[in-house]
């Protein structure tokens, strides 16, 4: 497939202070997700994407076009920033129709439309009424999802769409953005709930101090780095008998007991005490309720090549 978004050594600095360093990588259909630290680049790079900001060097595309100077493109973006601009004293569907009708939505488009979107992005009816100002922040952030899908755009910029939402409000916003990407549009989310995003994107992009740290499906990007150990948090009957015996079969690093009594071990060599475990638990003679990998989330990915 063609990459929706792509970058060939982009760079972006502002003075002597380096926002992007000369990276590159393809983004491709369906949903992506944006990881990295406070300064790591994220918002340098959204900005690119969506217009606001010109490269310093290196080029970046989105459906083939440059962002910068080209309202053509950005007609088929919808951008959700992280911060707030709300109007405090207009109700939602003022708000949006006054959007709709500047970007040059005939009126009675722009009132279906306004509704429609409001819908979409599960504000209840009964808060139409009430002014911005009156809103919670997780409801702000349905307005400002709400407002990024008036145009019906191709591409989804969200950056931080999660904030302020209680737990099941974020089911609500993932099961909506599962069901965008179902229909044929892309997105690209910026989260720091690395849960989430494991949950929503196959896809993710890396970025740290404003490069490029992994890029691609979780599965490929756990599978590239082979020397990491293997933490494993394991329910037996016996932890420290296990715990003995697996130290003096040579295949820990380390290993402590939790207070609820959980052994929690580090594996030197992942493939080969995978290739083995079977034998080393039986031998051990001790009895295995549970075993959790502790190292093989989005969160222990994004923590390992970060650090």
């Amino acid at each position: 497939m063609n990459p929706i978004i792509q970058a060939r050594e982009l760079s972006r600095w502002y003075g002597i202070v380096m926002g992007l360093n000369n990276v590159s990588f393809d983004i491709g259909p369906g949903l992506t997700g944006l990881v990295g630290p406070n300064g790591a680049g994220k918002s340098t790079l959204i900005e690119i994407i969506t217009g606001q900001l010109q490269p310093s060097s290196g080029t970046l595309t989105v459906f083939g076009e440059e962002p910068w100077n080209n309202p053509r493109l950005l007609r088929r973006i919808g951008y959700c920033p992280e911060g707030e601009a709300l109007p405090k004293d207009l109700r939602p569907l003022d708000w949006l129709r006054g959007l709709a009708l500047l970007s040059g939505m005939s009126r009675a488009d722009a009132a279906a439309r306004c509704e429609a979107v409001l819908d979409q992005s599960g504000l209840a009816r009964e808060h139409w009424s009430k002014t911005l100002g009156q809103f919670s922040k997780g409801m702000k952030q349905r307005v400002k999802l709400a407002q990024s899908l008036m145009h019906h755009p191709d591409l989804l910029v969200l950056d931080e769409p999660m904030n302020g939402l209680d737990p099941m409000g974020r089911q609500e916003i993932a099961q909506i953005l599962k069901n965008l990407a179902a229909s044929g549009v892309s997105i690209l989310i910026s989260s720091h709930i690395l849960a989430e995003l494991e949950s929503l994107c196959r896809n993710i992009l890396i970025l740290n101090w404003g490069r490029i740290l992994a890029s691609g499906d979780q599965r490929d990007i756990r599978g590239d780095i082979r020397n990491w150990s293997e933490e494993l948090s394991i329910s037996c009957d016996a932890p420290e008998k296990l715990a003995r015996h697996l130290f003096d079969a040579g295949v820990l690093l380390g290993f402590d007991l939790s207070s609820d009594g959980r052994l929690h071990i580090r594996v030197k060599d992942p493939q080969a005490f995978y290739a083995d475990w079977t034998r080393l638990l039986l031998a051990s003679g001790v009895q295995v309720h549970d075993i959790r990998s502790q190292t093989r989330s989005l969160k222990s990915i994004f923590e390992k090549v970060t650090t």
